[in-house]
């Protein structure tokens, strides 16, 4: 049994908790001002409180309220524990958090999937010296946990280069539908978005990096009449598709490096 601290009580951090719990380990909370506490948790009045007997500390706070916890809680913790940093705070305060004065060992932990759903089975990426002790906690419970090389921050970079990726792409998709379903063309667009996704995906990047710089100049022109389609003939927002119009005005002025031959096509992939 491990002795578990959760600091942060709200839906991420009571299902971590409530996990724990339900895994046979002593667990305790702290949170200023969430209403409930997972049963079976002992609730302390501070956070530093909660802290000085844990083996481990799960910060699933804020990212705002990341420094001000770490401050109060680091000073008290045991040689040989583990304090683990779940906010979504920048590479570089993690960096800094990691370097605080303290006897445990920092991780950095980025969540790589919703918890509403997923629970405490979602993907994680950790780095920092108190990686291993993360990993050996949550990985019996399912957690898919991927320790990343590198001190504090590098497993938030990994995060914030898949958000990119998957926020990015999430609102193009919200975009396109939207404006599909306003021109009644709706089941036709997700099609194409479900082609898109289940080419070959590495095929589909290279082409992605070589065809839009070579062609950015025509593309920005087709994209910049696309905004104006979206918002003055269906009367929807454009603002990612104006966003890529501006992203392909600038790579068409720009200097490039000698293209490689553009991979050669298959039906569907976007030109």
């Amino acid at each position: 049994m491990t002795a578990c601290t959760v600091i942060g009580l709200g839906e991420a951090g009571a299902t971590y908790a409530a996990a724990l719990v339900a895994a046979g380990h002593q667990v305790t909370g702290f949170d200023p001002v969430a209403p409930d506490t997972p049963a079976g948790v002992f609730r302390a009045t501070t956070a530093a409180e909660a802290c000085v007997a844990a083996d481990i500390v799960l910060v699933l706070t804020g990212a705002a309220a990341a420094r001000s916890v770490a401050e109060e809680c680091l000073p008290v913790m045991a040689e040989g524990s583990c304090y683990a940093d779940f906010t979504s705070s920048s590479p570089h305060v993690m960096q800094e958090l990691g370097q605080l004065p303290t006897n445990a060992d920092f991780a950095d932990v980025a969540i790589l999937g919703p918890v509403p759903t997923q629970g405490v089975k979602t993907p994680l990426m950790v780095s920092g010296p108190g990686a291993a002790a993360v990993a050996a906690l949550l990985a019996p419970m399912g957690a898919a946990v991927e320790i990343a090389d590198g001190e504090p921050g590098a497993a938030m970079a990994h995060k914030l280069l898949r958000s990119v990726l998957m926020k990015g792409f999430a609102s193009v998709v919200v975009e396109a539908v939207t404006a599909g379903r306003a021109a009644g063309l709706e089941d036709w667009i997700r099609g194409q978005i479900a082609r898109q996704l289940a080419g070959d995906g590495q095929a589909v990047i290279d082409r992605f990096l070589v065809g839009t710089a070579k062609h950015a100049r025509r593309r920005s022109k087709e994209m910049q009449d696309t905004a104006s389609f979206l918002q003055d003939d269906l009367k929807v927002p454009a603002e990612m598709t104006t966003a890529a119009a501006s992203a392909l005005e600038r790579m068409a002025v720009e200097p490039a490096d000698e293209p490689a031959a553009e991979p050669a096509g298959k039906a569907g992939v976007l030109r």
